[in-house]
This record gives structure tokens, C-alpha cells and sequence, in this order.
């Protein structure tokens, strides 16, 4: 089976790089960061073979929560009074979640936090490059987006602490593959690398950090603090 994702361009296109089992695990079970979470969330939106590895693996979950006895009986039976709860309006912060008119190159749920933000909010970074923080209430991650124009590079870097990269709109090339609409990077302090926005178009990303980059330029480890990378 192809694994595909609609690009802002109308194309379907190949998913070749996936979430690994453990962060799908983690999510599932609900302990994985705000940060983390917003990336997953957003590929699981692109990617239909995450999206059943998901659903497998929360349904062995389930199997096994309802197999545990709680406090006030049965797990299951506790979700049923909630929902039975939130359908009679007795829950009253229980709001559905707004969608909002957009470029297709941000799926849900990130087209959301984008428009928490206030919309597109680009800062330069120099040589046509420009970035965006996305607010969120994790202290633990730094989420952004990133443009790369259209055959350019990053400066090499690499990491303190753990990356994960989501390609949303052109793609890029480093020392480890291609990475297309869809696509997912994990990087960490083993990986040196510079990606480069392939020459077709400018290459926009969703990207994740736990920890500032590792940038190989004396320069751009001076401007670093400025430029909050």
C-alpha cells in the first residue's frame, strides 16, 4: 500500500519516513508532551499507515484498561457516565474543537495553534530563510516552523538533545535522505547535519526541540541567542 499526503499543490505523494513505535506508544498512552504531541498529531493527519498503527496500538490498550478494576468499578463503565454526562450539556467546558479557514499546508490540529498565535507570524533568519515560534504550554519543547527557501541550506548542526522534523510544504536533503511532504526527521546528538531545501520550491517544516541546536559556524553561535535557535 502507497502511503500518501495531499500537498498544498493538490499532489499525493509518497510517506517514506515514519513516527517509530515507541513516540506512537507514548502518545497513545497520553504521557507525551504538548510539544511532541502537536508534531505527531499534525503527521498522523498526513500519514494513514501511522494512523493504523495508532489505532492498533490503542486498541491494545484499551483491551487491557478494561481488564483493570478502578476504584469505583470498571474503567469502561466510568467512561460511559462521563460521555453519557457531557451529552446532556452537564459538563459545561466541554467545547468542539473550531476549524479555521487556512492554507492546506497546515493540517489540524497545528492549523489551530497557528491561528492561536495570531497566523503566520515569519521572523527572518537571514538569506531568505525566516522562522515562527508556536506558543504552546509545554516549558520542555520549542516548537517552529521553518522555511528553507528553494535551494538553500542550513548552517550544519547538530543537536543537544532530540529533533523531530515534519516536512509540510517542498522538501529537503541531508547526509541521511530526502524528506518530502509528509515526511519525519528524527535527529539527536549523534546526527551532523545541513539540511538544504531542494530547488523546486521552498521547503516549510514543522520542527521540535528539547534543547538548543549544536551549530557548527562560531557565528551562528553568536547570533543564536538573538535569533532564539
Amino acid at each position: 500500500m502507497r502511503e500518501t499526503a495531499d500537498g498544498a499543490s493538490g499532489k499525493r505523494q509518497m510517506i517514506e519516513h515514519h513516527l517509530d513505535d515507541d513516540m506512537l506508544v507514548h502518545y497513545s498512552a497520553g504521557t507525551l508532551a504538548e510539544g511532541w504531541s502537536v508534531a505527531v498529531a499534525t503527521h498522523l493527519a498526513l500519514c494513514p499507515a501511522c494512523r493504523s498503527n495508532l489505532a492498533m496500538l490503542e486498541s491494545v490498550g484499551g483491551y487491557f484498561l478494561q481488564r483493570e478494576q478502578g476504584d469505583n468499578g470498571d474503567v469502561s463503565e466510568g467512561w460511559n457516565n462521563l460521555k453519557a454526562r457531557i451529552e446532556a450539556g452537564e459538563i459545561e467546558n466541554v467545547l468542539p474543537m473550531k476549524r479555521h479557514s487556512a492554507d492546506p499546508t497546515f493540517p489540524e490540529p497545528l492549523r489551530s495553534y497557528i491561528h492561536g498565535a495570531g497566523g503566520l507570524k515569519w521572523r527572518r533568519l537571514g538569506r531568505g530563510a525566516a522562522h515562527m515560534i508556536i506558543p504552546t504550554d509545554d516549558s520542555t519543547t520549542t516548537v517552529r516552523l521553518l522555511k528553507i527557501p528553494a535551494g538553500q541550506p542550513v548552517p550544519a548542526h547538530s543537536h543537544d538533545g532530540s529533533e523531530l522534523t515534519l516536512v509540510l510544504d517542498g522538501s529537503f536533503s541531508d547526509e541521511v535522505s530526502t524528506f518530502r511532504r509528509g515526511d519525519v526527521e528524527m535527529a539527536d546528538g549523534d546526527l551532523t547535519h545541513q539540511p538544504k531545501a531542494n530547488p523546486d520550491r521552498d521547503c516549510i517544516c514543522l520542527a521540535v526541540t528539547d534543547a538548543p541546536l549544536r551549530f557548527r559556524s562560531r557565528f551562528m553561535r553568536w547570533l543564536q541567542p538573538l535569533l532564539g535557535i
